[in-house]
């Protein structure tokens, strides 16, 4: 009978538990799905025989929480969950956000700033030498020293700042199960150092084999170039092939970052997938309405891991990798045949995907023997030419999908890669796509139409997206469907000057679309776009680099995206006047805004972001006029 892993001791009573090999900690509200990274950590154990338990979202305030299943047999795994906790808990103006889609009832203030310093300190209060290991997306991030953005300094490696024993990097499977038969068999934690896709700490700079030494933490700190440096050194290393040990020096430690693990291979992926998961939240937050971030993977697939895409404010390649894998067509069709059978199924797969829908295959064959090119990406600035463009072992997925029973639709939702689509010399699959895997609107990301900021973020040209927006129309005229693309854009993205926004908010004027939302670039651990908006240098060139950074000037940017927003109106109005570009101030069509004079002033609003404006003016002229039309009855 599949069961939740024990929360209490009470769970563990009903199993004849007396104690637990692994107690894992996490930031998020326990959600026993795959797409939960702590779920599938305690079910991966699990089924290689360890007795596991979760403890999730423990009260930090003291170490009571830390001791509610006792001290394990082997260790502690700590992840601070699904999202870095900074970026959980703050907007990129560094405002707290009040919601949180990973806790009971969708609220905040369940986990700490820096889950998993704050957890692994907690457990050290608690039971003193126990082995701690962290993991997730947090810890893989910030594995090396990083650039800390809500702090905006360069923090050391959080392996140091947690004082844990070992880091695990990456999607973990395969590491956990290394690192549990090592503690099984009685080597103690500061000798485990053999372990691929792990990092630890050492005092012996001649402990890890024909290592590459990175610049010294002062050294980094002392110079932006220096950092910038290493980060590419880090940035070229993500490969299992070419991918060399790196040493991190500190005063009283060595950091060091072992080659990254092998790919999973399609069987091994199946079998986590195939896992006793009861693909829900636990029960017990069901007074509180539930987790929120179940309704968005309860009905959805995933089908592959790792994106060759490259997008360069994306940590993809810090995480999972450029090597794409994906499950079997068997695996993907066993797990869908389970859930259009439960009760709350509405017929509708949500979506079939992973970070990039449309790639199922390594970008290329050499890939295989030779690993991922350090010097050049698939798919910018143009197309590899060793790129093998395929869509058919994708559409027959689907294709299987739509045969189901209870099955209505089947939707493609996460991150399609249009670029890659338009270099398929088969329409096949475009055709099949509009016909039968679009909810009325799809979501691409150009981010930006300005050549100079797409360099810079590592996207194609506009003219590539704009065949795509052709074609999409083309397409859906000829099957007689009325559907819509909706574009995510970038503001203050590095490298964007005002006149980069104003040339996207040209281009949104020509085609008279205001986007609803607008994402401000976040700087977050492990993207190359973070090393440029820190240094201010180009890591692969080491040329300087513009980065808008007060918060008033990316207000000014944001704006010009949505400059018919009558609250924007005095941020693109000063912008305008600030780049030279009052000709865009007017009343013919290719002005963004009107003169000053139709518009009331505007009441400042914090942070730099506009106020709301203040009609009081306008109200007392209207109530003029009124009076005198009365006036002349």
């Amino acid at each position: 009978m599949t069961q939740f892993l024990p929360i209490n001791k009470e769970d563990m009573s009903e199993r004849g538990w007396d104690r637990l090999d692994f107690v894992l900690v996490s930031g998020d509200a326990y959600v026993d799905h795959p797409s939960f990274g702590a779920a599938v950590i305690g079910r991966v154990l699990e089924n290689r025989g360890y007795k596991v338990g979760i403890i999730a979202q423990p009260s930090w305030q003291s170490a009571k929480d830390f001791k509610s299943l006792g001290k394990p047999r082997l260790g502690f795994l700590v992840t601070a969950g699904n999202i870095d906790s900074m970026v959980n808990h703050y907007t990129v103006a560094k405002k707290k956000r009040k919601d949180d889609l990973y806790s009971p009832g969708g609220k905040g203030g369940y986990r700490p700033d820096r889950a998993s310093i704050v957890y692994s300190q907690r457990i050290k209060e608690a039971y003193g030498s126990v082995p701690i290991i962290l993991g997730g997306i947090e810890a893989s991030l910030r594995r090396f020293a990083h650039y800390d953005y809500w702090s905006d300094k360069v923090r050391r490696s959080v392996l140091l700042d947690a004082k844990a024993d070992l880091l695990v990097y990456g999607m973990a499977e395969r590491q956990i199960i290394e690192i549990a038969e090592a503690l099984e068999s009685g080597i103690p934690i500061e000798e485990i150092t053999f372990i691929k896709g792990t990092v630890y700490k050492t005092k012996d700079k001649d402990r890890p084999y024909q290592p590459q030494f990175l610049p010294s933490y002062d050294e980094i700190l002392e110079s932006k170039k220096t950092y910038a440096q290493s980060f590419m050194v880090q940035y070229n290393n993500m490969d299992a092939i070419t991918g060399k040990p790196l040493v991190e020096p500190y005063r009283d430690f060595y950091v060091v970052q072992n080659p990254p693990y092998q790919p999973l291979q399609q069987s091994e992926l199946d079998q986590i997938y195939s896992l006793r998961y009861m693909r829900t939240y636990h029960p017990s937050y069901e007074k509180e309405g539930g987790v929120p971030a179940i309704k968005e993977v309860k009905y959805s697939l995933i089908s592959n891991r790792g994106c060759f895409g490259s997008c360069n404010f994306c940590a993809l390649n810090f995480h999972q990798g450029r090597v794409v894998q994906s499950r079997s067509h068997q695996s993907i069709l066993a797990e869908a045949e389970q859930m259009v059978w439960e009760p709350d199924f509405k017929g509708y797969i949500h979506d079939v995907g992973g970070p990039t829908a449309n790639f199922r295959h390594r970008a290329c064959k050499k890939q295989e023997k030779h690993g991922v090119c350090a010097d050049k990406q698939c798919l910018f600035p143009e197309p590899c030419k060793q790129l093998k463009v395929d869509h058919r072992d994708y559409l027959n997925l689907l294709r299987k999908l739509r045969e189901l029973p209870n099955v209505k639709k089947v939707f493609v939702r996460s991150g399609l890669r249009y670029d890659y689509l338009m270099h398929d010399q088969n329409d096949e699959f475009f055709n099949e796509l509009c016909e039968h895997h679009i909810s009325g609107q799809l979501k691409v990301a150009p981010e930006h139409i300005s050549p100079a900021v797409l360099e810079k973020m590592g996207k194609p040209q506009k003219h590539v997206y704009e065949r795509f927006v052709k074609k999409y129309h083309q397409v859906n005229e000829k099957l007689g469907l009325k559907q819509f693309l909706v574009p995510y854009l970038m503001s203050s993205h590095p490298g964007s000057t005002l006149n980069d926004a104003i040339e996207l908010a040209e281009y949104l004027r020509d085609l008279g679309y205001m986007p609803e939302q607008v994402q401000d670039f976040y700087p977050t651990p492990g993207t190359l776009s973070t090393c440029m908006y820190y240094t201010e240098l180009d890591p692969r060139t080491m040329e300087r680099v513009y980065v808008p950074k007060s918060p008033h000037e990316k207000a000014m940017q944001r704006a010009l995206i949505q400059y018919r927003k009558p609250q924007n109106y005095n941020l693109v109005h000063e912008a305008l006047t600030k780049a030279g570009r009052t000709d865009l101030i007017g009343f013919d069509k290719k002005s963004l805004i009107r003169p000053r004079k139709d518009v009331g002033p505007q009441k400042p609003g914090k942070y730099g972001k506009p106020g709301k404006p203040d009609n009081r003016k306008s109200r007392h002229n209207k109530a003029k006029n009124k009076r005198k039309n009365r006036n002349k009855r």
